[in-house]
């Protein structure tokens, strides 16, 4: 058999490795420069590969193709595919065919790479047997090849689960939707919900949806009543309103035998978008059986990914928060949300349509200081210009947390949380993260 890959990136060389690896027939292409990492390792494996181009005859003589979650649908080479009636799949769901392990599935606009980290930390900390993979930067191909794990945490952004049919997680987790990539979904909120929705796929009674049930989107998205696995609400607003809620700090878990209550009051994670991060992630733990207490210790000794309302330094007891994870309102918004010092925000970039309205309240009681990094700021400052009393822009980083300190008394938060895209003055989120927590340690240095 055959398979063609587009994509020579993590997913793409994971699911040539396992494609080889299984005796199968595998071709890589991709239109851009493979990076030396991955030519190594296709090469080591004695895997055909090109770069720069899409050799048509070799990828649509393939019984399968296995596309990399970046690549669009409306791609040339994709559209040929389906012309051909070629299955087009996910490097996920051909994983999927090569193990008997337990899937534990999380997606969601907001909060799924913390969930993930989190739950696969109460897990392993638990002493269960398990794996981390997908949308965190990890092959679930590669890490199927030696299958030594009884469980996988399994991260996936919707491009993942678009081309994913047969695969059926044991567990899913939806943190939420809210409107993101939606030029790959037509611009319609109900594409972009349905594409979510795919991680409950194909389940059964004796799987389990663990989903937001604040959410208003989910709430549209979710038919509960011909769904036919065992659904587990999660809900800050009380024990009416869902299976797994928050009492004081604690969480409570009510599914019939897997009942629990865990203390959260050590855990490190602030904002209410962490306590649904939390709920969920102790809900999964609960699900498998693991005790209250380990849970509580275990949340005592997470650390969260970098970039997410990440504390990188303190100088003259003025607290600085990486939160360059925060591309979108509705990110920024836990974050404002969660704090409860007087805020100096850092924010802008590349305006992804943003309406900012939802932020206007939060701003008005607790930014202090606005300070625009980007090359267009317009629309940040007709947004809050009558709201925040201080508004200044910038294009360094530098000089916008030097101005944050001159202008930050003690008590106060600066707060880096863009609600944009990064690639007007950075490569990605993470540049521009790295870049402000190199600005926080001049200042820390010289407290």
């Amino acid at each position: 058999m055959r398979i063609a890959i587009l994509g020579a990136g993590e997913s793409g060389v994971g699911a040539a490795l396992l494609a080889k690896a299984k005796g199968l027939d595998v071709f890589v292409s991709d239109m851009g420069e493979i990076k030396e990492q991955y030519k190594a390792k296709l090469a080591t494996a004695a895997i055909p590969f090109e770069e720069g181009t899409h050799t048509l005859e070799k990828i649509l003589s393939a019984k399968e193709i296995i596309k990399s979650p970046g690549i669009p649908d409306k791609a040339s080479i994709i559209q040929e595919a389906m012309k051909r009636d070629i299955p087009i799949i996910s490097e996920i769901e051909f994983a999927g065919r090569y193990t008997d392990a337990r899937f534990i599935c999380i997606t969601g606009t907001n909060g799924k790479t913390t969930s993930t980290l989190l739950t696969y930390h109460l897990l392993k900390s638990a002493g269960i047997n398990v794996g981390l993979a997908g949308n965190i930067g990890e092959s679930l191909a590669e890490k199927v090849i030696d299958n030594k794990h009884d469980y996988y945490v399994v991260e996936l952004s919707s491009f993942q689960l678009d081309n994913m049919y047969q695969f059926k997680a044991h567990i899913a987790v939806l943190t939420n939707i809210t409107p993101d990539h939606l030029d790959r979904y037509e611009y319609s909120m109900e594409k972009y919900a349905a594409s979510k929705m795919r991680v409950a796929q194909n389940m059964t009674g004796a799987d389990f949806f663990l989903y937001n049930a604040d959410d208003e989107n989910i709430a549209r998205a979710f038919d509960g009543a011909s769904f036919a696995g065992t659904a587990v609400p999660f809900t800050l607003k009380g024990a009416d309103k869902g299976k797994v809620y928050l009492e004081g700090q604690n969480i409570k878990v009510d599914v019939k035998f897997y009942e629990g209550t865990v203390d959260t009051s050590k855990s490190s994670l602030i904002g209410k978008h962490n306590q649904y991060n939390t709920m969920a992630a102790v809900a999964v733990a609960k699900l498998l059986k693991v005790e209250d207490a380990v849970i509580a210790q275990a949340l005592e000794t997470f650390q969260n990914a970098d970039h997410r309302l990440q504390e990188v330094g303190v100088a003259k007891e003025v607290t600085y928060i990486n939160d360059s994870k925060a591309t979108n309102v509705e990110a920024v918004w836990y974050a404002l949300e969660g704090i409860k010092q007087p805020i100096i925000w850092i924010a802008g970039g590349v305006d992804k349509g943003n309406d900012y309205s939802s932020l206007v309240e939060l701003a008005r009681e607790k930014v202090k200081v606005l300070v625009c990094l980007g090359k267009d700021n317009q629309k940040l400052k007709e947004a809050f210009g009558r709201v925040v009393p201080i508004i200044a822009e910038t294009t360094s980083i530098d000089y916008a947390v030097r101005l944050s300190r001159s202008l930050a008394t003690p008590g106060d938060v600066v707060l880096l949380s863009p609600a944009c895209a990064s690639f007007d003055l950075f490569d990605n989120y993470e540049h521009r993260g790295q870049r402000f927590k190199e600005a926080v340690e001049k200042i820390v240095l010289k407290k």
